[in-house]
């Protein structure tokens, strides 16, 4: 063969003469996505995904099966090629019936895969399951303890009978590694020299610090409290989550390569300026510490009002407020019932929630709310503190305005009214108002705030009005919200200030995704199976100390639970070239929204499983059978839109050759074919 001569974005590349632009520009690192093509068979051609330009004709070609000619000027990604690409992707993912990542994955603010550690789980492999939601989370045996779990909502398992029980399994893998010699053990990557400051030592700050130091980077971070843990230490009390189990994975963050400082407060110890000055980028997550005020009269005039959060925090630090033996807890989410069972723990002797909303409307978890009352927590729906009366200087009593519900509000729930003229009055020793929580931002006046007094960072890429600052957690944009949340915006936030301390801000960007549209019926055939139940502490028992409320599960109870997961996610997710290629360009398939080919997954293959909803039809599996495997066992059913891949086997000995062939399924660019045997 002769030598030819042509030019790839701007290289000049060497080719011999039969070879295709797609064959010059891989030995050359050009990188020219396609689905169609695989080097074991003839060209083809048929996805279009692998267009490209060349200068001087007027149309695109096929890089996987036009021959290079000398002299040829090729550019992969002009614009007319990435738009016809971006068409012919919308086009597939808009027939495209199957989900990338399970409904349990996508719900999880962290985005940690579900799906994957509850399968390790069930074959009984903690150690890869710990391995497998650290890739996102680093804290796993704390949020198992504490995570309000959004992910069991969306639970497929929910159209058999139950959801899953995944918060439970992630807190027993967490907890039966967390002590062993053998635990998995990140590995950082080589020294980078630049240094990242974050301030705040909770949840996010915790996370983004983990995320950078494993980056290479030399982290440290600084926070006002004792201990690190943030609210995950000061705000959630010891029946829920045991300071211990904050401590070995405050441990591990700090094996991984992250400095810890205590008692460091921005404008008490070191100005805001100076601190930014010593780092080549920081990190500022210092949560939501203030406790929104109740904003009804005698808030301010008498002993025994307490914020929710200042509370909970002095309980932790073993300095715990003289609440009496009658308190009132004002408020409906997890912080409340965290509020009213730490007073029962306290010896109080009457406890009331004060809700203005129903029992339906209430924010916390239905766990903490059922908890509550077994433990005599008295609940005063459609109640609202009108005024706080006090003697002598000392709360005694509150008088409540009675509501009703009357039209939804933004959020969806019926909105409370007052009834007019309508009171009553009780007697308490002390009042905590755990409505929200707020921001100080003192000591941070060169950051810029939103109207809510919060750090204003910009959506996607977490900066300020700083250059090297970035904020995320509960001080930014929307405010206070669910551990969880915050360590998924830290995860995210990690990788833009590695890019930023790179040279270039690469803004985080949501992944596309394929998902599925399911109902009951398609899973009428599973059989029912009961959600293993943890055991609670009796009730009398329990609201006596600070002790955890249960044990969580034994390994035969994880792996029991573990093994009624439906698997929803895509078992090719990582490896699926369709999806890969999906997010290389933002594509909008609903354009294309319609009717979709929807088919049973077939088993006929023996040892390998076809889910038709997946097939893009891009041929490779006949044509791999056929001119690899030289069976031929595959062909192209019927015309049009209704087109799909049978098999034919013709007598028995051609089973056997599918059973042990499998090069189908190696060959398939999507999760069409999955090997089951």
């Amino acid at each position: 063969m002769s030598e030819i001569k042509l030019t790839i974005n701007g290289i000049a590349c060497a080719g011999q003469q039969g070879e295709t632009i797609l064959d010059v520009a891989k030995r050359h690192g050009i990188d020219i996505p396609t689905l169609c093509h695989d080097d074991s068979v003839a060209h083809y051609g048929a996805c279009g995904v692998c267009v490209v330009e060349a200068e001087n004709s007027p149309k695109l070609l096929r890089a996987c099966s036009t021959l290079a000619a000398d002299g040829m000027v090729i550019h992969t990604e002009g614009a007319r090629a990435v738009q016809a690409r971006k068409i012919a992707l919308e086009l597939l993912m808009s027939d495209h019936d199957g989900d990338c990542m399970g409904p349990c994955r996508l719900a999880c603010p962290a985005g940690t895969d579900c799906q994957a550690y509850v399968k390790q789980v069930a074959l009984g492999n903690t150690k890869e399951a710990v391995r497998i939601v650290k890739e996102r989370l680093p804290l796993p045996a704390c949020i198992g303890h504490v995570c309000p779990h959004p992910c069991e909502t969306d639970c497929r398992r929910g159209l058999v009978e139950e959801p899953i029980s995944i918060a439970m399994i992630k807190r027993y893998m967490s907890m039966d590694m967390l002590d062993k010699a053998d635990k998995w053990r990140p590995e950082r990557a080589p020294a980078t020299g630049k240094r990242v400051g974050v301030i705040g030592g909770g949840p996010a700050g915790l996370t983004a610090a983990y995320y950078l130091a494993l980056k290479g980077h030399d982290v440290t971070v600084s926070d006002f409290m004792p201990q690190m843990g943030g609210m995950l230490r000061y705000g959630i009390p010891e029946y829920r989550l045991p300071k211990a189990v904050v401590d070995a994975e405050v441990a591990e963050i700090a094996e991984a390569g992250v400095k810890l400082e205590n008692n460091v407060a921005i404008g008490r110890d070191i100005s805001f300026n100076n601190y930014v000055a010593n780092f080549d980028a920081v990190v500022v997550a210092i949560g939501a510490w203030k406790s929104s005020p109740l904003g009804c009269a005698g808030e301010d005039n008498f002993e025994g009002v307490y914020g929710g959060i200042d509370f909970l925090r002095g309980v932790a630090l073993g300095i715990p407020a003289a609440i009496g033996s009658r308190v009132a807890v004002v408020g409906g989410g997890n912080t409340a019932m965290d509020a009213c069972r730490t007073a029962v723990r306290l010896g109080a002797e009457k406890v009331y929630i004060i809700y203005r909303r129903t029992q339906n409307e209430m924010p916390a978890n239905s766990e903490e709310i059922e908890e509550a009352m077994e433990e005599g927590v008295e609940f005063k729906f459609l109640t609202n503190p009108a005024e706080i009366l006090g003697e002598n200087g000392h709360v005694t009593a509150v008088k409540l305005q009675v509501m009703e519900l009357g039209e939804p509000d933004a959020s969806g729930r019926r909105s409370p009214v007052p009834v007019e003229g309508k009171f009553e009055t009780l007697e308490v020793d002390s009042v905590i108002a755990a409505i929200g929580q707020k921001v100080d931002a003192g000591g941070f006046e060169a950051l810029e705030l939103n109207r809510r007094g919060i750090i204003a960072a910009e959506e996607s890429t977490f900066r300020t009005n700083i250059e090297n600052v970035f904020a995320v957690g509960d001080a930014t944009n929307r405010g206070a919200d669910i551990a969880i949340a915050a360590i998924g915006e830290a995860s995210k936030c990690a990788d833009v200030v590695d890019s930023y301390l790179h040279g270039a801000v690469i803004p985080y960007r949501k992944p596309f995704v394929s998902k599925r549209s399911v109902t009951a019926e398609n899973f009428k055939d599973r059989e029912k199976l009961p959600r293993v139940r943890h055991a609670n502490r009796p009730a009398e028992e329990r609201k006596r100390d600070f002790l955890p409320v249960n044990a969580g599960f034994t390994t035969e109870e994880a792996m029991k639970e573990a093994a009624r997961c439906l698997e929803c996610g895509c078992h090719d997710y990582r490896d699926c070239a369709l999806i890969r290629h999906a997010n290389r360009y933002e594509i909008h398939p609903e354009r294309f929204a319609g009717e979709k080919r929807l088919h049973d997954n077939e088993k006929k293959l023996v040892v390998i499983e076809r889910d038709q909803g997946k097939c893009i039809l891009c041929n490779l599996c006949v044509r791999v059978c056929d001119e690899v495997a030289k069976e031929g066992l595959l062909g192209l059913v019927g015309r049009g839109f209704g087109t799909v891949i049978k098999p034919e086997f013709r007598d028995s000995e051609r089973v056997k050759v599918c059973a042990t062939c499998k090069k189908c399924a190696e060959a398939c660019p999507t999760g069409a074919l999955k090997i089951i045997g």
